[in-house]
């Protein structure tokens, strides 16, 4: 069931909202520049299992409003605590990929965790997506800086390049042309802002040492978007953290390996 949540005066969030009479709740933050349908793998299968799963669209993306402002990761927790707060969920998992991955990273230490009982990262870009001095392991900020000046210029192009780094095993083109239309679902001021964020944000190496709920990282070891020493990182800051590295996986390791994916997920939230 889709419906929408107002975060702030003119925005709201679309929010789908699967088996909603379960308590056994995964709340699922995509990552850039999809939207909830990324997890339609999981929507498929967790159900049946028993889950209620609810995935949003981050505001300028998907069906949600695209105001002009707002994607810095406050704002963005902040939209994320205003559906928990509207949908009332208390003790369940939060689930973020890719930069979904830091706005949940990011809610954990803004609003101390509020309803969560446990955090599932997917390769998420945290602490930080591109190297810094006291950070060697990210992607070059030069890399980033092309994508914001492709998006300005030739957004599908720069898309089309982008879907070409995020799959280790193939896909097939059909699947590729899919998510590359989900992605010029988002606007491109809210595409182009997001990526800004990745290079101003600094603040998520001392959020992941705030997070103290258990922590399941899943991450493939061919990822050419958030490289694997993100993960481990992720797993040296996070007091109760498991890393769980994916063989022959690269960013979206939840098509790359879903079977796999769901299996680790699921183990994790019945521990």
């Amino acid at each position: 069931m889709g419906f929408y949540i107002s975060v702030e005066p003119n925005v709201r969030i679309y929010v789908e909202d699967l088996n909603p009479a379960s308590n056994k709740i995964i709340l699922f933050v995509h990552g850039w520049p999809g939207n909830h349908n990324l997890f339609e793998y999981q929507f498929n299968q967790l159900p049946k299992m028993g889950y209620r799963c609810i995935g949003i669209d981050c505001r300028g993306f998907g069906r949600s409003d695209k105001p002009w402002f707002g994607y810095d990761y406050n704002r963005l927790a902040d939209d994320l605590r205003s559906v928990v707060d509207a949908l009332n969920l208390q003790n369940f998992t939060l689930g973020g990929h890719s930069t979904g991955g830091a706005i949940c990273v990011r809610y954990m230490s803004r609003h101390n965790g509020y309803g969560v009982s446990k955090l599932a990262l997917f390769a998420a870009a945290a602490p930080s997506l591109i190297r810094r001095l006291y950070f060697p392991y990210g992607l070059p900020k030069e890399a980033v800086l092309n994508i914001i000046q492709g998006i300005y210029t030739d957004r599908p192009k720069t898309l089309r390049e982008f879907g070409k780094m995020i799959f280790y095993n193939p896909v097939s083109n059909a699947l590729s042309d899919w998510i590359f239309q989900l992605g010029l679902q988002a606007a491109s001021w809210s595409t182009a802002a997001i990526a800004h964020t990745w290079l101003d944000e600094e603040g998520l190496f001392d959020d992941l040492t705030t997070i103290n709920v258990p922590t399941l990282i899943l991450h493939g070891l061919n990822d050419q978007v958030c490289l694997y020493p993100l993960a481990i990182a992720q797993r040296n800051s996070i007091k109760d953290s498991m890393l769980v590295p994916f063989d022959a996986c690269g960013h979206f390791l939840f098509y790359d390996q879903r079977e796999k994916f769901n299996q680790e997920l699921i183990r994790f939230i019945k521990e």
